[in-house]
């Protein structure tokens, strides 16, 4: 009797082992799979402040709370199942959804260069008076909540494409568990991130009334670098989606067979980095993302080129649709 205990403890240790090493596979392919969302996350953390903007401080954090409850439903209720299944039964859709999202991102950057450049402006604005605040902002949660699960359909997309490179990807349980750490860890750090950020302004005007010379500075520092961090956000998130929406074309092209453009972006990238010596990885990398970035930004230009001038559509894809 006690050898047969010490033989069934040891296989629960073994199995408690394999678990515990299955854990680890799944959070490491998680975590290099979520790096690929980048562009899509930054830009949702640099445009969510938006959202608040017109509305009572008090207001902010509840606002937050309740797009990211949103956000949550959205990511691990509609789309983490939708995914699992897709990648089960239809594989093949996953590269038509991953070019819509390149799509999607490379149209989103490009109108925000063209805005940023003195083009038309699209989507409604913040600034006329708020007769019904609390209609505005249930209407203002519903527009992020949309919006949310557009830019979380294109992160999931993308971290199941680049989860088809991991081991773990061979077992359905272990392509939800990586897809659900994923949107779980995606939505606290853009919604913990912003909620940070928009709070910063009532920290720094609470430091500076305080009666110490350091605090004060701080928080003066704070107040200062609330309006240049807002800016800087938007331009990295711009830059990032269209280098994340131009690799997805290029990777769409390269799995199509058109291969022309995506030899050329590597060829240059390889040249850039056989010619640069020790910051030859790091430069090669910046010459393929700036090409994917320029892919982007003409496809994107073509794009908002049709729809605003060709077809006459307004601007209803994205979150300044919402709040610009």
């Amino acid at each position: 009797m006690p050898g047969g205990l010490v033989a069934l403890l040891d296989d629960v240790s073994i199995i408690a082992r394999t678990a515990a090493a299955s854990v680890d596979d799944i959070a490491a392919a998680a975590g290099r799979a979520g790096s690929k969302t980048a562009g899509v996350v930054i830009d949702d953390a640099a445009v969510t402040p938006s959202y608040v903007t017109g509305l009572s401080p008090a207001r902010e954090l509840p606002i937050i709370w309740a797009i990211t409850k949103g956000s949550f439903k959205n990511k691990l209720l509609i789309l983490l199942p939708g995914a699992v299944l897709l990648s089960e039964f239809l594989p093949s859709a996953i590269i038509f959804i991953l070019m819509l999202g390149g799509l999607f991102l490379s149209y989103e950057g490009a109108e925000k260069v063209m805005e940023k450049l003195g083009g038309e402006k699209h989507g409604k604005t913040v600034e006329d008076v708020i007769e019904d605040p609390v209609k505005f902002e249930k209407e203002r949660i519903a527009g992020a909540i949309r919006t949310d699960l557009i830019l979380s359909a294109e992160i999931m997309a993308i971290v199941l494409n680049e989860l088809s490179n991991e081991a773990i990807a061979d077992t359905f349980w272990g392509r939800g568990l990586a897809l659900g750490l994923v949107a779980i860890a995606v939505t606290i750090v853009v919604y913990g991130s912003v909620a940070l950020i928009v709070k910063m302004d009532d920290l720094g005007l609470h430091l500076s009334k305080k009666e110490s010379a350091g605090a004060q500075s701080f928080g003066n520092f704070l107040l200062k670098a609330m309006p240049f961090l807002l800016k800087a956000l938007s331009f990295i998130g711009t830059i990032a989606m269209l280098w994340v929406g131009g690799g997805i074309l290029l990777h769409a092209m390269h799995e199509f067979g058109f291969d022309p453009i995506y030899d050329a972006a590597h060829g240059l990238e390889y040249a850039v980095k056989n010619a640069t010596g020790g910051l030859g990885g790091l430069l090669g990398w910046l010459t393929f993302a700036a090409l994917s970035a320029l892919l982007a930004l003409c496809v994107g230009a073509v794009f908002a080129f049709l729809l605003h001038k060709v077809f006459k559509m307004g601007h209803g894809f994205g979150k300044e649709a919402e709040a610009h």
